[in-house]
């Protein structure tokens, strides 16, 4: 069995994102890992050659910066990288998700346990979102999605968040997936707050959009954040110390939205009925 990781990058550095410590942690599990390296004004691509570990292939790209579509530019760069995978999974990590040493014995068993049962199309994970610091997650979005895709079906990223499997050329489902047995640890909203302005400024553009005015993260209705008390990566230690925010307030007179009272709904729902109702960008087998 073959496993590749892949990613895209891009100002990857000036963005805040932990994106050494990212490729880092995925490095025990996988035997080639694909960095699509889009052009850059900072030291991304040094920083990633840096690591100098012989499993990584980095591949030089360009964007199409008149894809101003919900995003797709996203999908397109991940596609370049998937496309580059020779593994037998591919496995899609994002420049600000990271995965724990505790899970990369059970990921590489699920992945063996499944091999050739091709009725397994792709294994899903637990999302850990950390918002405001790495002391709290939050709730409100998606909290399981796709990461490892069976790497000899036909599939397309409409969006970098999650694949398409196309059974006929103009009809798409969801991938069949199993649960990976591990969480990712996503810590794009708790960078700190000078760099987030950065990557919105940079970023808002694809989604057709100015960049929001951002001055923290603040704005947000706490009953959707939850404490976080476990341990963080053992890689993430020094990007924690030293580029994440650790202080959060809401800001004053915060009035919950339309959104925010149906969230509430939710998080209710689930409680009375245990159950996890968020959306899901897989068919699940489990």
């Amino acid at each position: 069995m073959k496993i590749s990781g892949f990613t895209f990058l891009r100002n990857a550095d000036i963005n805040g994102y932990p994106f050494i410590e990212s490729v880092r942690s995925a490095l025990p599990l996988v035997d080639e890992f694909i960095c699509a390296v889009g052009p850059s004004i900072d030291d991304t691509r040094k920083k990633i050659e840096s690591i100098g570990d012989p499993k990584i292939r980095i591949v030089d790209t360009y964007w199409n910066e008149n894809m101003c579509d919900r995003g797709f530019v996203y999908g397109q760069q991940k596609m370049i990288g998937q496309y580059q995978c020779q593994g037998d999974w591919a496995f899609y990590l994002e420049g600000d998700e990271v995965l724990h040493e505790a899970d990369l014995e059970k990921i590489k068993l699920s992945l063996e346990t499944y091999l050739d049962d091709h009725r397994v199309e792709a294994f899903y994970f637990d999302f850990l979102h950390f918002y405001g610091t790495p002391y709290q997650t939050g709730i409100a979005g998606y909290r399981q999605a796709p990461r490892i895709i069976r790497n000899s079906i036909r599939t397309i990223a409409p969006d970098g968040l999650f694949w398409v499997v196309l059974d006929k050329n103009k009809k798409g489902r969801y991938p069949r997936a199993r649960h990976s047995g591990a969480h990712i640890y996503h810590y794009g909203h708790c960078r700190n707050t000078k760099k987030m302005r950065e990557k919105l400024r940079q970023v808002s553009k694809y989604w057709g959009g100015q960049p929001p005015e951002f001055h923290g993260y603040g704005n947000i209705d706490v009953a959707e954040l939850r404490d976080f008390k476990l341990r963080h990566p053992t890689v993430m230690a020094k990007w924690l110390a030293e580029e994440a925010e650790h202080t959060f307030t809401q800001i004053k007179n915060y009035k919950p939205t339309v959104r925010d009272r149906r969230n509430r709904l939710r998080f209710w729902l689930e409680q009375k009925l245990d159950v996890e109702i968020s959306k899901k960008h897989f068919r699940a087998l489990d």
